[in-house]
């Protein structure tokens, strides 16, 4: 079984593995229009992608566990696969036309790709429309208190 964790603002908990987020503003793999849940291997990585994208982390934010059963079907993209500007802003439509091309065919519940914020780690993008999706296991969420070391003021 693979863990990986979302961390959202409290508000969203309840609909935060729906993938309503990615489709209604898109996202670094997937237009708009695609439902996604993005979600990354390590609690500290969901932490830094979040941190990334959003104003400094002053919100009340949960995180989530989801347990990926032995059974899923995980398709890889690897960074040589990745054009060699995956990490810039300016590729942000080439990697949306992969992760939408792969939601699309709906060829896995799970899609593991690099994180641009540390490409040695993981994110699991969630495909909340495919049936295997449903066998994966959501946990309840729980409070998350940033380090406030983490934001300069």
């Amino acid at each position: 079984m693979l863990s990986v964790w979302r961390l959202v603002t409290a508000r969203f908990a309840k609909s935060a593995f729906s993938g309503e987020g990615a489709r209604l503003y898109g996202g670094r793999w997937n237009r708009k229009g695609v439902s996604l849940v993005y979600t990354a291997g390590t609690q500290s990585l969901a932490m830094l992608e979040m941190l990334v994208q959003d104003e400094p982390l002053r919100a009340r934010y949960v995180m989530i566990e989801a347990r990926i059963p032995k059974g899923v079907t995980i398709d890889r993209i690897k960074m040589e696969d990745l054009p060699s500007d995956w990490r810039d802003i300016a590729a942000r439509e080439k990697l949306q036309a992969i992760g939408t091309e792969w939601a699309t065919k709906r060829s896995a519940a799970v899609l593991a790709v690099p994180s641009a914020v540390i490409p040695a780690e993981t994110n699991y993008l969630l495909n909340p429309r495919h049936p295997d999706f449903r066998r994966i296991r959501i946990g309840k969420p729980q409070k998350f208190e940033t380090d406030l070391r983490l934001i300069k003021t």
